[in-house]
């Protein structure tokens, strides 16, 4: 079977000359063949436009800086990043490609930017350094130039200051001046400041270190020592066969962490305060958040083991720590990115997975749970906007199928039974809402529909298209419709009668009297969903061109389910995953078009019957 594999694999790279016939190459060459697909969508704080990320024709991987005037209607280019690179390649520092790898960015050219909150200026990263666009203003404002790399650059609350990681010390530049301060001297070999340690980007999902006070004196960072942590050998291929060899600490499980502190600089002076992050030192410093107040500091402590964690309020006034709630899980915890602080009243919207999915809750600030504000056996994902003066809260979440992602609002004055769905669409949806949540953009796609993007009312009433990327002749995927293969959709039992999601890809010239092979896509999980409705023109793709069966399942184990239909595999992985997959498998042998006389054989992460 290994040998069919491989002689399969030879065939579709080779492909045949018919435009019509999809091959790797046109696979990953450009134009995408998802279309004219747009990334980084924001809306301006005073809401005039839409800015986003768009590749480049001769290369959809390399991002210019764009926006959409919402009064005039104009699409236009702010910034190209040839213009500023010169046309040169741009190389990255090592921390950088790390930092990229993390968040899975595998674009380059102008990857991501930041408003100032007047609307007024754009900060973006380019080449290792750093630069503001004046909107209306023909070129950008070079801010840094240095032989160094700049990271993790974010404007202050009020716009005055841009800050930045270099050297693995903070630095903030005023804006109008140009003046530098160096916040932090101590950084370099082991210690990281205002960085976040490998752990927290790979696993805990926080990818900086430092963060500023609403009122802009301040900024709260992480002091992070990685010398207890082993050195260890991590391998990286090339396209042509190299291997390169790099050193990486990494704290496998029952060896040493690094040491977290968590330190509050002010600005005026570069004085530092330490906060007190509790007795036990092998924690995990998970989330940090200010109050509206600027005088505490919120950060969430995880145990090493993940089965509890602390909310603390730290005042910096009095120096003292109140831990306002405490969550336990039998197997573990998972983080999220959805405290918010009222501005107008002391309360505070926390989420939690108690009842057994994640819903949000309103609390006072001494932590007494206030009510749910949503409810039931589904899961929400994020929070999006909270318009306290209108009394809603904007949320992504998987109300009506797990398969599918929208946008919801709930009260703010407890009412689970106001739960409202704003996407109308079908498919997967990724949203932006206005500050004011009077509109939101819409990023979305369907397997019929390619990514398209749209501004639209917050009743989700459409105002105009950003991007519409119709699927016509001009389509860069149009030579390929005629043998588009469109997953179905279905379910199947677990063993303990638990409903599993799967989709199904039949061969482009299916015939219900023939047998096929089936090719089982699997990931299994934790914390990846692959049965998902939305476009997706990719590998399984050319293999259901080219007379292959492709079938996926979400296991147990895989997300947006629910925690007991993750926790199943808590020290026990490995056992209902396979039981689920087999479960799949036995689907398929029950159709009559599988290749019956097939055996199985694991290729990475795919499984060939």
């Amino acid at each position: 079977m290994r040998t069919a594999i491989f002689a399969a694999g030879i065939l579709l790279a080779a492909g045949t000359s018919h435009a019509e016939d999809l091959t790797i190459e046109r696979l990953v060459g450009s134009p995408s063949l998802d279309g004219p697909r747009v990334a980084g969508l924001k809306l301006a704080p005073d809401g005039s436009r839409v800015t986003f990320l768009k590749g480049k024709d001769r290369d959809f991987r390399i991002l210019d800086l764009w926006e959409y005037h919402i009064a005039s209607g104009e699409t236009r280019m702010l910034v190209d990043s040839d213009d500023i690179l010169g046309g040169e390649e741009e190389e990255l520092s090592e921390v950088e490609k790390a930092r990229r790898e993390r968040q899975r960015i595998r674009s380059s050219g102008i990857v991501e930017y930041h408003y100032s909150k007047d609307g007024k200026r754009l900060l973006f990263p380019l080449g290792g350094d750093l630069y503001v666009l004046e909107i209306g203003a023909d070129e950008a404002k070079r801010l840094t130039e240095t032989d160094a790399f700049e990271t993790d650059a974010k404007f202050s609350p009020k716009g005055n200051y841009v800050s930045f990681i270099r050297d693995q010390n903070l630095f903030v530049v005023d804006v109008e001046t140009g003046t530098e301060i160096q916040l932090s001297s101590e950084g370099g070999d082991t210690i990281l400041i205002g960085m976040a340690e490998f752990v927290a980007q790979e696993e805990m999902g926080r990818d900086t270190g430092y963060w500023w006070a609403p009122d802009e004196s301040r900024i709260a960072f992480t002091r992070v020592d990685e010398s207890p942590v082993k050195l260890v050998n991590r391998y990286e291929l090339s396209g042509d066969g190299g291997v390169t060899t790099i050193e990486q600490r990494y704290p496998f499980a029952g060896t040493p962490n690094v040491t977290v502190d968590l330190g509050v600089v002010t600005l005026e002076d570069q004085k530092t305060q330490w906060i007190d992050l509790g007795d036990e030192e092998d924690i995990y410093l998970a989330r940090v958040n200010w109050l509206p107040d600027s005088r505490h500091v919120a950060f969430q402590r995880e145990s090493r083991d993940q089965k509890q964690l602390d909310l603390v309020f730290a005042d910096l006034e009095s120096c003292t720590n109140r831990t306002v709630l405490t969550e336990r899980a039998e197997t573990w915890l998972n983080l999220h990115n959805n405290l918010r602080f009222l501005k107008n009243s002391d309360r505070f919207i926390w989420s939690s997975e108690k009842s057994g999915y994640r819903h949000l809750y309103l609390y006072d600030l001494s932590g007494k749970e206030l009510a749910p504000l949503t409810a039931g056996d589904w899961v929400v994902s994020g929070i999006k906007q909270v318009d306290e003066k209108g009394g809603k809260l904007y949320f992504t979440g998987f109300h009506e199928t797990p398969i599918e992602s929208h946008l919801y609002s709930v009260s703010l004055t407890p009412d689970p039974k106001s739960l409202t769905r704003l996407t109308v669409e079908k498919g997967s949806h990724n949203v932006s809402v206005s500050r004011d949540a009077s509109v939101f953009v819409d990023n979305y796609s369907a397997p019929k529909v390619p990514p398209r993007a749209a501004l639209k009312k917050i009743d989700g009433t459409l105002i105009t298209w950003i991007e519409e990327n119709p699927l016509d002749g001009d389509h860069p995927y149009a030579p390929y419709l005629d043998k588009h293969v469109e997953p179905e959709f279905g379910t199947l039992k677990a063993e303990d009668g638990t409903i599993l999601h799967y989709s199904l890809m039949k061969p482009a010239d299916f015939d219900a009297k023939k047998t096929y092979p089936a090719v089982v896509n699997v990931y299994g999980g934790p914390g990846v969903q692959r049965v998902r409705n939305s476009w997706s023109i990719d590998f399984d793709q050319i293999l259901a061109r080219n007379g292959y069966v492709v079938f996926k399942l979400d296991n147990r184990g895989s997300t947006n389910r629910g925690k007991a239909f993750e926790d199943v595999i808590y020290h026990n992985m490995g056992s209902a995953e396979v039981s689920d997959q087999v479960t799949g498998a036995a689907f398929l042998a029950s159709l009559s078009m599988w290749m019956r006389t097939g055996s199985a054989f694991m290729a990475g992460l795919m499984a060939v019957i």
